[in-house]
């Protein structure tokens, strides 16, 4: 029956077809958001990546950053490479700590306190300090502030601390 009914509909030049209703651009926004919260779903759940999740909470923001991936920024945003913390953390160094032993050299201590790194701060603080507080999380660095970021990001020496 069902192949009768297909064969009428097919030879049927009445039937208007549905498919050239809706618009491609709108299929391929609906399948970017389902898309964009599976992700975000994935992304919530998992207990992987923390100092990258901190970076960039919500998928659909970091999608729409123009971002340029360099060496430094992947190890900022993911807290590896040779961030100490993260060396001591697999053994390969005996200290975590900051060569100023002001304390563990981890991301935010660079991004945030540490004495090795206090003009290149100073720069950004000016650039933030002009519209907001400096005392912001880093995704709200990265998110509304990224050339800023960047600039910082790329002016620090990872190797050399």
């Amino acid at each position: 029956m069902a192949d009768e009914l297909a064969k009428q509909a097919a030879a049927n030049s009445d039937i208007k077809d549905c498919y050239d209703s809706i618009p491609k651009l709108a299929v391929k926004i609906e399948v970017s958001e389902i898309r964009e919260t599976k992700w975000q779903t994935e992304w919530d759940r998992t207990t992987k990546g923390v100092t990258t999740e901190l970076c960039f909470p919500k998928v659909a923001d970091s999608l729409k950053l123009k971002i340029n991936v360099t060496p430094n920024l992947t190890k900022m945003v993911t807290g590896r490479g040779n961030i100490k913390s993260h060396l001591y953390k697999y053994k390969i160094i005996d200290s975590s700590m900051c060569p100023w032993k002001t304390g563990k050299q981890t991301t935010d201590h660079i991004l945030y306190d540490c004495e090795l790194v206090k003009q290149e701060r100073d720069k950004i603080k000016a650039g933030i300090l002009r519209t907001e507080n400096w005392s912001l999380s880093k995704d709200t660095l990265i998110n509304k502030h990224t050339n800023i970021f960047n600039k910082f990001v790329e002016s620090i020496s990872l190797e050399k601390l």
